[in-house]
């Protein structure tokens, strides 16, 4: 699935771990990159996994609690979606995952998973959509924010860039895992949340970059503070007064009434089509 869809879309992510995050060696983020990596971790996922041998005798239960089919999801998903059984937390029952590409620039990851809930019958577990979800070997989800937050104040590929020794780290991720059929966020360490903390006092301390109308695009600065903050929120209990103080306390700007609003926007956006 994910091959084929390489092919088509034009350009492709390398996926980029995070120094505090990384379960696999890091990889270098290519924005808008036509460069295909040599190991792509999620196409092997779905390369070594068991497939459904009869998929017109599985059924699965939506989210909306409809019935149907295997071969009828797969084929009303999209014409890139592919499936795998795989034990995600090695309890010795088999989850079905279903991925899909959905088209289109800059866009996107879906990938399901379904629970065993009786013999060829699974369930809705969650949902995810992203520009980008890479399956790690651990069975880990490193879910990426860079598209969802791509045309923040700016264009997909404007980002921040800074190549001083004192940038700001690249922390455009989380690690999601599932267990005994639930997925939660992996919580976020010490490290993480003094490195976000240091990020955004770093980006808060950048000149003022002034946008005369709502056409008008940054240099990646306000996109920059808004991942920072997203992965704060997600890696620290999704707790939206804390957030919105450190968004209080580093964003000094005079626009800072409307980025905020804008960030809770998007919040909602990626609420409203992911299940964790």
């Amino acid at each position: 699935m994910h091959v084929i869809k390489k092919l088509f879309s034009g350009f492709v992510f390398v996926f980029s771990f995070s120094i505090l995050h990384a379960q696999e060696d890091p990889v270098l983020y290519q924005k808008d990159s036509v460069i295909i990596p040599e190991s792509d971790l999620t196409v092997l996922f779905f390369q070594e996994n068991e497939k459904v041998s009869s998929p017109e005798t599985v059924k699965l239960v939506t989210k909306a609690g409809k019935i149907i089919n295997l071969q009828s999801f797969l084929k009303s998903t999209g014409i890139y979606a592919d499936h795998v059984l795989a034990d995600l937390d090695k309890d010795g029952k088999k989850e079905l995952l279903i991925a899909n590409y959905t088209g289109g620039a800059h866009c996107c990851d879906e990938i399901y998973i379904f629970k065993n809930i009786a013999p060829n019958r699974y369930q809705h577990v969650v949902k995810f959509f992203a520009g980008n979800t890479m399956i790690t070997k651990n069975n880990e989800l490193v879910f990426d924010f860079y598209g969802l937050f791509g045309y923040f104040f700016t264009c997909y590929a404007c980002s921040y860039t800074d190549t001083s020794d004192a940038a700001p780290l690249e922390l455009h991720n989380i690690l999601l895992k599932y267990s005994k059929g639930k997925i939660m966020v992996v919580p976020g360490e010490k490290e993480l949340h003094s490195a976000i903390l240091d990020n955004l006092a770093k980006l808060g301390e950048l000149p003022y970059q002034q946008l005369i109308d709502d056409m008008s695009q940054d240099n990646g600065q306000r996109k920059e503070f808004a991942i920072n903050m997203a992965v704060f929120y997600y890696s620290f209990g999704k707790n939206m007064i804390e957030t919105q103080k450190l968004f209080n306390k580093y964003y000094k700007y005079p626009d800072a009434k409307k980025v905020w609003t804008a960030f809770i926007k998007q919040l909602q956006f990626i609420k409203k089509d992911n299940d964790f």
